[in-house]
This record gives C-alpha cells, structure tokens and sequence, in this order.
C-alpha cells in the first residue's frame, strides 16, 4: 500500500488526538511508523494500525476506515486542488474518480494499485457505485465519498447492497447526494 495513506492516518490521528495518540497507536500496532507518501508498505501494517486505532476509538474497523475516508478528503484537496475544482458537487468528482483522479493518480505514483470503481447514474435515484479491490476498504472509501459531501457543501446517504466482506465479487454503495443548501 502506497505511504500516502499512512500518512493520511497519522495526520488525521494528530489533529483530531494528537501526537501522543499516534505514537500510542504505533506502539499498540508494533509498526515503525516511518512512513513516507511515496513509500510502499505492507497492508498489514495499516490494518494493525487501524485496529489499534479501533480499541483507542471506541470504533469497529470499518467506522475507524469511515471516519480516516472524512478525515483525508480535505486533506486531499489541499494536496491535489486540481483534482477538485473542476467539480461543482460531489458527484461529479466522485463520478471522475476513473477516468480522470485514478489515471493521474498512477502517474504521479507508478505502480499504484488504487481500487476498480464502476458507476451506474440513475439520475435522483442517485449513483451506484461498485468498488473492487484486494484490499477491501470499502467503508474508506464510504468515508471519502461522505468527506467529498462535506466538502461540496452536500448531504449524502450510502446504503450498501452487496460487500465483499459478506462474501460479495465487490461492494455496491447506492449514493445519494442532496445539496446542504436552504
């Protein structure tokens, strides 16, 4: 796994815990945590990661990978604004997600396994989004779907029918997004 998300992690642990909370987290998941945005590290050590993080949290797993999904988007947008200003809403951006964000996503790390994402628009019944991966992070990627809501100013609900983590080929999220305006 890319190190950006372990970066991601440690940032999001330092704003919202602090400093003394992710070197807890390090040591509870007994990884180094000399992680850099281009480095390459083993799955496992995220995930130990993310289960440390899940007892210090009081979160399962998936909410820990939801609430890291909210938490990296805008950090995200900082990072990589051109990913994200050609969009009104996020729908749009997430709909972007395979042809424009993942290929340049490979440019700028060769050898990058980011996830197969398939979308279906079914207009103000909202996008059915089908996520694959080896990976199975599927409630990160429903926590960066809720963070790009928030940060188009949107509501969103995601109601999940199938999941691989169920036995499912790949997770299908039906997403709806209504915009947060009076």
């Amino acid at each position: 796994m890319r190190g950006i998300v372990f970066r991601l992690l440690e940032q999001a642990v330092v704003d919202e815990h602090g400093e003394e909370m992710w070197d807890t987290l390090l040591d509870v998941a007994q990884v180094s945590g000399a992680y850099t945005s281009l480095g390459v590290y083993d799955d496992s050590e995220l995930m130990a990661l993310v289960g440390a993080a899940s007892s210090a949290f009081g979160l399962d797993d998936p909410g820990v990978l939801r609430w890291l999904g909210r938490a990296a988007l805008p950090m995200l947008a900082r990072s990589y604004p051109d990913f994200f200003t050609p969009h009104t809403s996020a729908k749009a951006f997430v709909a972007s997600l395979n042809d424009i964000i993942h290929p340049e996503v490979r440019k700028l790390h060769p050898g990058a396994d980011v996830p197969d994402f398939e979308m279906e628009d079914r207009g103000a019944e909202g996008l059915v989004l089908g996520y694959a991966s080896p990976r199975r992070l599927c409630a990160f990627a429903e926590g960066l779907v809720e963070g790009a809501a928030a940060f188009y100013g949107e509501v969103v609900t995601i109601t999940q029918t199938a999941c691989m983590h169920r036995g499912d080929s790949r997770c299908l999220l039906r997403v709806v997004f209504i915009p947060d305006r009076p």
